[in-house]
Order: structure tokens, then C-alpha cells, then sequence
């Protein structure tokens, strides 16, 4: 880890002014090939771009209903019942966020929420089996009262996907499971073909090549959010437990040679015994060759003056995951601008966070926490405004409205509140 001193440098690093971006020419070229040809060939372009993609022949683009239950069937039983309870916690915190309709009469307006129709997540599959995922993604959707959901995965040499993402997948509750991965599983998704349904949302993390597909497909479907290489800031104090502190960053640092580990601290102290205990706990970690190339690239540690320094750059770097090891961390939640999601004291680390805590793992990177919110039931409905005036409301109101249409030229909005305000207005005149 590299360490920075002071409020300014520590600013000047936070700024991602040399973060990876979607614009790479080459791979947006091969990005847009495929839309076109899923969109022009439709099943036999998945079938064609698989083959040569994936390497692998598939024979069908569904999985039966069938193949997930026999999945789920012969999982075994402990990490079933850890699912289970991962999609009840899931479940529970999304029911709790669900909006209410309402309408006063006595103002005559009001919102109504539906859902979508048809929902497509995409799952990645290309370091492993990702089944917390399936639930992440899938069940604030089922919450949200989503009738049909797709799913698209990555097909192993089988054709099938893993047989824990079909068992997670049958858990949540999916309607289809596609055995496709990469642009071509979001084109298809977007756009249809003959087997599968146009979706009106797309949902779900991927590599750059979904990233840039899932850009280029909105405004044919709804997105939930753009994603990039995950992204942890921990901000601790002198009270902070070093072990602690630094498994946190480990654990970011483990999911991608591309992640983010960040400390921010006024303790220097913490900081030479934070990475004193990333050297020991990475000694026998399966995944050290990962983390230690994070940790070497993206790992940083910033000694600041205080805690108020450390809240400013977090709302500055607006990060996916913010950690607070610190005392009192609820005392300073108000503070926090920007950021997917919050983690408070040494009881609610990031990784809890991953698998059972409740709110959706899929969480806004690369900065983009300044404007948008993790995945969750409100992605997945649309609000339609309602207006509802009584005769009485209308008169209160229908001077300014003229008034306001005549100023802007629309002479028969004028009159058609003109006409409602003319009690001797009749049909039959």
C-alpha cells in the first residue's frame, strides 16, 4: 500500500483522474458488433458468438425449470440453508423499503407504483459462481412485485451454468435462466429474439464488455447502473483494531486485481500496524496473488488531521463501500454525502454486508454514489403521477393556469381550461 500525508494530497489521489473508463475503442467496437448481430440473428448469434467466446457448443439458450430444482435438490444441505437464510434477510429489508401509493383527494393529486413487467440480471460467472449475487439481484425484484425475471449466466464447458447459481436461482424464484454470458447475454435481453422476450430492465454487475453493452442499450431498456472494479474506503480512528482494519481491506482487496482498498486515518500509528497485519494475514490467504496486486496498485493510505477530514474526502472520492471503525459511527452518518452503502462500527463490516446483512450487494462505483443508489425494489417500478381535481380545486387554480398558457403561446391550453370554467358551457350548444 502506498501511504499519502495531508488533507490536500490525500484530495488531489481521490479524484480519479486516472480511473479506468468505458472508452476503450477497440473493445467498444467488438461491444457494438455483437448488439448488431444478436440484433440482426437473433438465437443463432447467441448460439454462433458463445461457440466462439466461451468455447463452448450449447444446445439450448434455457434451462429447464427442472434442471434448477435438481440443482437446488442435490446442493448441499448447510450451504442451502445459509442461501435460505441469506434470501429471508434479503427479502425482509426489501419488503421494508417498498413505497405506498397514495392520493389526497382533498388536493387532488397523488403517486401510484408499479412494476416493470419483465426484468433481465445479468450474473457474472468469470472468477467463479457468484449465487449471493442471484439473490441480490433477483428477490428486490420478486419484492417489487416483477412478474417475469430473466436470468442470463456464463455457461461452463457443460453448457450449463454452476450448479450453485441454478440452485440460488431456483431459491429466488427466477421464471428463465439463459446459459449466455458477455454483450451478446444483455443484447439479448435488451432487444429479444425469437426464444426470448424483450426485457424493460436490465439489472446486474459485469465485466467492461457488459458494461459498455448495458451503456449502449439504454433507452431500448431501463438500467440499473453502470458498474466498475469494486471499491472499499475505511476510515478509523485510534481506536480502531488493527486486525480489523485491515481483514476489511483484504477482503476488498481479494475480489479483483482492479479493486480499491482505502484507509483513512489521523492515527499514524494505526497506519504502520494496519500494514504490519496485512502482511501476516496474507500469508496463507488462498487468494494472495489477487489482493496483494490490489493492495500494491489501488491500496492507499492517508493520514489526515481528523475524522471531519476524513468524512470530506469519503464525500469527495463518493466510494461503493464506507467503512466507519471509528467511535461513535452513527454520531457522524449525517455527515455522509456520497457513498452505496454505509458499514458502521466493528460489528457491520463490508463482507456482512456481501451475503446477510439485507441491502443489495449491488452498490454504485466509480464515483457514481454521488447520484445514484444501490440496487433495490425501486429500480424495478415505475411511478405514475396522478391528478385527480374536484370542481373546487379546479377554480382555485384555473386563472393562473390560463395566465401562465397564454404567456407561453399555447392559446388551446388556454381555452380548454377556459371552457371548464364557463359554467354555460354545454356540449350540446
Amino acid at each position: 500500500m502506498k501511504t499519502i500525508t495531508g488533507f490536500e494530497k490525500g484530495k488531489e489521489h481521490l479524484l480519479r483522474k486516472n480511473q479506468r473508463t468505458l472508452d476503450d475503442i477497440e473493445s467498444l467496437n467488438r461491444v457494438l458488433d455483437i448488439l448488431k448481430e444478436v440484433k440482426k440473428s437473433g438465437d443463432q448469434a447467441l448460439f454462433d458468438i458463445t461457440l466462439e467466446i466461451d468455447k463452448v457448443k450449447l444446445s439450448t439458450l434455457e434451462i429447464p425449470a427442472k434442471t434448477m430444482a435438481h440443482a437446488y435438490n442435490n446442493l448441499d444441505s448447510s450451504l442451502r440453508n445459509s442461501l435460505e437464510s441469506m434470501a429471508k434477510r434479503i427479502q425482509d429489508f426489501h419488503f421494508k423499503c417498498l413505497p405506498e401509493s397514495w392520493f389526497l383527494e382533498e388536493e387532488g393529486y397523488g403517486e401510484k407504483f408499479e412494476p416493470v413487467e419483465r426484468a433481465g440480471i445479468y450474473i457474472p460467472g468469470g472468477r467463479g459462481a457468484y449465487p449471493s449475487t442471484v439473490l441480490m439481484t433477483v428477490i428486490p425484484a420478486k419484492v417489487a412485485g416483477v412478474e417475469n425475471i430473466i436470468l442470463a449466466t456464463p455457461p461452463q464447458s457443460d453448457g450449463l451454468p454452476s450448479q450453485v447459481t441454478l440452485a440460488a436461482s431456483h431459491i429466488a424464484g427466477v421464471n428463465k435462466v439463459l446459459s449466455i454470458g458477455g454483450a451478446q447475454a444483455i443484447a439479448a435481453m435488451a432487444y429479444g429474439t425469437e426464444s426470448i422476450t424483450k426485457c424493460d430492465i436490465v439489472c446486474g454487475p459485469g465485466n467492461i464488455y457488459v458494461t459498455q453493452a448495458k451503456k449502449m442499450v439504454f433507452g431500448d431498456v431501463a438500467l440499473d447502473g453502470l458498474y466498475g472494479p469494486t471499491e472499499t474506503i475505511v476510515i478509523a480512528d485510534e481506536s480502531t483494531n488493527p486486525m480489523y482494519c485491515a481483514a476489511d481491506l483484504i477482503a476488498q482487496a481479494e475480489h479483483d486485481p482492479l479493486a480499491s482498498p482505502i484507509l483513512i486515518t489521523n492515527s499514524e500509528e494505526l497506519i504502520k500496524t494496519v500494514i504490519d497485519e496485512i502482511e501476516i494475514q496474507l500469508e496463507n490467504l488462498p487468494t494472495k496473488s489477487v489482493a496483494i496486486q490490489a493492495l500494491k496498485n489501488q491500496g492507499t493510505a492517508i493520514l489526515i488531521e481528523n475524522i471531519d477530514q476524513a468524512i470530506e474526502l469519503a464525500n469527495i472520492y463518493a466510494p461503493e463501500h464506507l467503512c466507519l471503525l471509528i467511535e461513535n459511527p452513527l454520531g457522524i452518518l449525517k455527515s455522509i454525502k456520497n457513498a452505496g452503502g454505509v458499514f458502521l462500527g466493528d460489528y457491520s463490516p463490508e463482507v456482512i454486508g456481501d451475503y446477510l446483512a439485507g441491502p443489495s450487494h449491488v452498490m454504485p462505483t466509480g464515483g457514481t454514489a454521488k447520484f445514484s443508489s444501490p440496487l433495490g425494489v425501486h429500480q424495478f417500478l415505475k411511478v405514475t403521477s396522478v391528478v385527480g381535481l374536484n370542481h373546487t380545486t379546479f377554480n382555485s387554480l384555473v386563472d393562473d393556469g390560463i395566465k401562465l398558457a397564454l404567456a407561453e403561446g399555447f392559446f388551446a391550453h388556454a381555452r380548454a381550461m377556459e371552457i371548464r370554467n364557463n359554467k354555460s358551457a354545454n356540449r350540446n350548444n
